[in-house]
């Protein structure tokens, strides 16, 4: 049975998203491209109607034990708030980037439509904005080309000023992409680019960052040392117990207030029948999601001690 969204006094800044804690538990299911390939992959189209009908029954199961979901305002929020299908106690991350990205040479090229912004994401029955880039901070700026880091940047102070704004809190998400035939990224590299694209996005003092595991406990301390706003780790696809130690090392060594994590959670629940699909969503789902809040428990640092310093 799906839970009943009413109307009710949510708390002030990233509370609406956080546990009696103070740290998040929040399960992400923003994805539309990437979901309608995962149906195909399973030999399914991924019509609007199954992407929403999938949708309301992850957020069915989950939600009571979620402090929060990230949701696409396609498919995601509808399900979640015009069908009902989130429980109350459950804030609501939109997110706000176009679905379909400008490209610059192969390259993600940053961009925003300012019609998707924080009054927008609210009017929906959202409670904060989140915001994709995909910046390389490492990047090269020849003479002639667009500088993708300046604009990406310049992209995120937008949403940024947008979401301050309309008093709502910004939740700003950056993942490393490759370069268009340059050889793949070393592990360290990796990890040193996720780290600068966090101390860069940081001066611009979203409330939240969104950011990937940088690959070592080491790595993660520098993301500590880089920042002083809350953080959340990200799951990136990848499998549950992998996920699981993930989430005790950005605690325990990077002071992560948590996590927003989803196909490790949720993924198999693609391509099964609807009763199928909710019995595992309630069982093997709703499980995964309380193993990845044990493993935070006492961990994870609760936000306003990081945005109080």
């Amino acid at each position: 049975m799906s839970a009943t969204r009413i109307s009710t006094p949510r708390p002030e800044g990233l509370d609406v998203l956080a546990g009696p804690e103070g740290t998040f538990a929040i399960v992400a299911l923003d994805q539309r491209n990437t979901l309608r390939r995962m149906f195909t992959a399973v030999g399914q189209d991924g019509a609007t109607a199954d992407l929403r009908a999938f949708k309301h029954d992850v957020v069915a199961a989950l939600s009571p034990s979620a402090s929060g979901f990230l949701l696409d305002p396609d498919f995601g929020v509808p399900a979640a708030v015009a069908d009902g299908a989130a429980a109350t106690s459950c804030g609501i991350l939109v997110a706000c980037e176009p679905a379909e990205r400008q490209k610059w040479n192969g390259e993600p090229r940053p961009g925003r439509d300012p019609r998707l912004n924080a009054a927008w994401a609210t009017d929906m029955g959202g409670h904060a904005v989140k915001f994709f880039v995909q910046m390389r901070p490492d990047r090269s700026h020849p003479a002639g080309e667009p500088d993708l880091i300046a604009e990406a940047l310049d992209v995120v102070r937008e949403v940024i000023a947008d979401c301050r704004a309309a008093g709502i809190p910004s939740i700003i998400e950056n993942l490393i992409y490759p370069i268009p035939g340059e050889e793949e990224l070393s592990a360290q590299a990796k990890a040193d680019a996720v780290v600068e694209a966090a101390r860069l996005l940081n001066e611009l003092q979203p409330d939240l960052l969104k950011l990937e595991y940088p690959g070592t406990p080491k790595d993660t301390r520098r993301i500590a040392e880089a920042i002083d706003v809350p953080w959340a780790v990200l799951s990136a696809g990848v499998p549950f117990d992998q996920f699981q130690e993930v989430l005790k090392i950005a605690c325990d060594e990077g002071g992560a207030s948590g996590f927003i994590g989803g196909r490790a959670i949720w993924r198999e629940a693609v391509g099964m029948a609807p009763g199928e699909r909710q019995t595992f969503l309630a069982e093997t789902g709703r499980r995964r999601l309380d193993e990845c809040v044990a493993a935070i428990d006492g961990r994870a640092v609760p936000w306003r001690s990081v945005a109080d310093k």
